[in-house]
């Protein structure tokens, strides 16, 4: 999706933001404090993340804000300058810059063209990373639902901020259920069960109005009319709880300012340089986890994103906030909502900054449960039981990775789950693998640049996504490719997923293809890509 048409499908992203808002405003604010930060300071990375990372970036449906990936760095980090530098807001201050610092070096990332790296993680491995998420956000979920808060929002690892593990949180839960949370999260899900299922195809008005903000507007009616009642009220213990200042003085006091005093520490450095790697590996991730979730099969410039996520990062640690990254639940929020361009992301982010500003104490009636019941429905829609099935259809060789990824992630933390998906599918394509060498070769175009050939090697596997995507994302509008695999002995699943994608960008872009393989000759793209899915 080209930047001038941002402005085209507003009908679809203006109800798509008003979903990653509810989502992304708990989301904030438990990252923050399951980093040991201001509540205030995920709050300004949401608000940076979709604003000033979502203008800048090249993605169609990513939405960026602080990352649960990082909480454990944050948190350390935090606790570490606290104690060198002589009390928790001078700790939290040098921190920043090591924030700022983060984001310079994301920037250089992106001019060395960095972004490349995201395209040799297998597709069985992001695929697994979708399905853990959506596994980790239903666990993850329960014990909000049911009205037991102990474990803040954001906190995705498997071993809880409060001592305990996932399963050990919803086990709590079930011996500490709130009646009144309980209840309007049931209400919450029933109503958004029956806005997708039946409302949303009985006219406009219920596509234009999504059914998160009515299962809120509820939630928050709910929580005041039951307020006096003892059974069936909500505690505050189970509301959002953003900060609400006392004037505009208080609202400015929550700013922090980075102490660029410290620059000169090997500390704040160390802490820059694995920010800047963590953080650039997770938007790279989810880049390319979006790309595939995207239903127009849009292609994000991930060098670009780099060079967005560091000036975010620069501007979230000038005032603040904390580290960002694109994030897969926002992001998937998004495109499960419908949104079309980066202005949803956009959007999103000004919702944030006018909501904290202007209706703080609106906000802070809304019950967790709610929220609770609209992260159900995403994390659903990521670890649909059927994808399994799918996967497993696939083969050994995707399934295998795919579930090392899922299990590592639910039972680790993000990155540790998606490194034993990786190792463990290197593995896996090492041994099918023969020593010949995989290239892609295409021949030089005609005169007017309009019939273009390309030959595949003997073997190819997702080592060569990029160079593939590359090629066929560079076509012109209106030319014919001929694409030869009649020397194509091996090619990796990821490969055919590139070329199914590609047939949706090929109508788009009115390309004409041929398939050239051993059986003969096929110029119709559904068949070519049942051709391949069978040959693989």
């Amino acid at each position: 999706m080209h930047d001038k048409n941002v402005f085209s499908y507003l009908k679809n992203d203006l109800p798509s933001s008003i979903v990653v808002f509810f989502v992304a405003l708990p989301l904030c604010l438990g990252i923050a404090l399951a980093s040991g930060a201001p509540l205030f300071s995920g709050l300004i990375a949401g608000i940076v993340g979709g604003i000033v990372v979502g203008a800048l970036s090249g993605s169609s449906i990513g939405v960026s804000g602080p990352a649960a990936g990082l909480a454990a760095i944050v948190f350390l980090a935090i606790n570490d300058f606290a104690d060198t530098y002589g009390g928790y807001n001078e700790g939290f201050k040098v921190f920043l810059v090591a924030v700022v610092l983060g984001g310079i070096i994301q920037l250089i990332f992106g001019i060395l063209r960095f972004g490349i790296i995201g395209y040799f993680f297998p597709s069985s491995v992001i695929r697994g990373m979708l399905t853990g998420i959506g596994i980790i956000i239903i666990l993850k979920q329960i014990p909000h639902f049911f009205g037991y808060d102990s474990d803040p929002e954001g906190d995705f690892a498997f071993n809880q901020v409060d001592g305990g593990n996932t399963f050990s949180g919803i086990l709590d839960a079930f011996g500490n259920i709130s009646i009144g949370a309980t209840l309007i999260g049931f209400i919450s899900l029933a109503i958004l069960l029956l806005w997708s299922n039946v409302l949303s195809k009985k006219g406009k008005f219920f596509q234009l109005v999504q059914g998160p903000l009515v299962a809120v507007v509820v939630g928050i009616v709910y929580y005041i009319l039951t307020a006096s009642n003892e059974t069936f009220g909500i505690s505050t213990d189970h509301l959002v709880s953003v900060p609400v200042p006392d004037n505009f003085d208080s609202f400015l006091g929550q700013f922090s300012f980075p102490a660029f005093s410290a620059i000169g520490d090997p500390a704040v450095w160390i802490t820059a340089f694995t920010l800047a790697l963590v953080a650039s590996l997770e938007t790279l991730l989810c880049v390319e986890a979006t790309d595939k979730l995207d239903p127009h099969k849009n292609i994000t410039p991930t060098n670009r994103e780099l060079l967005a996520q560091g000036t975010g990062n620069i501007v979230s640690g000038l005032i603040g906030g904390l580290p960002i990254t694109q994030v897969i639940v926002r992001s998937s929020a998004n495109i499960q909502s419908g949104g079309r361009t980066k202005m949803s992301a956009i959007i999103h982010g000004f919702f944030l900054l006018f909501a904290v500003v202007l209706i703080p104490t609106l906000l802070n009636k809304i019950p967790l449960s709610v929220l609770a019941a609209v992260l159900f429905i995403v994390g659903w829609k990521l670890a649909n039981p059927a994808l399994f099935k799918k996967i497993y259809n696939q083969g050994w060789m995707q399934f295998i990775p795919f579930m090392v990824t899922v299990i590592g992630i639910v039972f680790t933390d993000l990155l540790v789950g998606i490194g034993l998906g990786l190792a463990v599918g290197i593995f896996i394509i090492l041994i099918k693998s023969y020593q010949n060498s995989h290239f892609l070769h295409k021949e030089d175009p005609d005169v007017d640049h309009k019939n273009v050939k390309m030959t595949l090697a003997e073997e190819v596997t997702f080592f060569n996504k990029a160079a593939i995507s590359r090629e066929l994302d560079n076509l012109p509008m209106h030319s014919n490719l001929e694409l030869d695999l009649r020397n194509t002995l091996y090619l990796d699943h990821d490969i055919i997923e590139i070329l199914e994608d590609f047939t949706i960008q090929a109508e788009e872009k009115h390309i004409n293809v041929k398939l050239l393989y051993s059986g003969g000759t096929v110029e119709n793209p559904s068949s070519y890509v049942e051709l391949l899915k069978k040959t693989a």
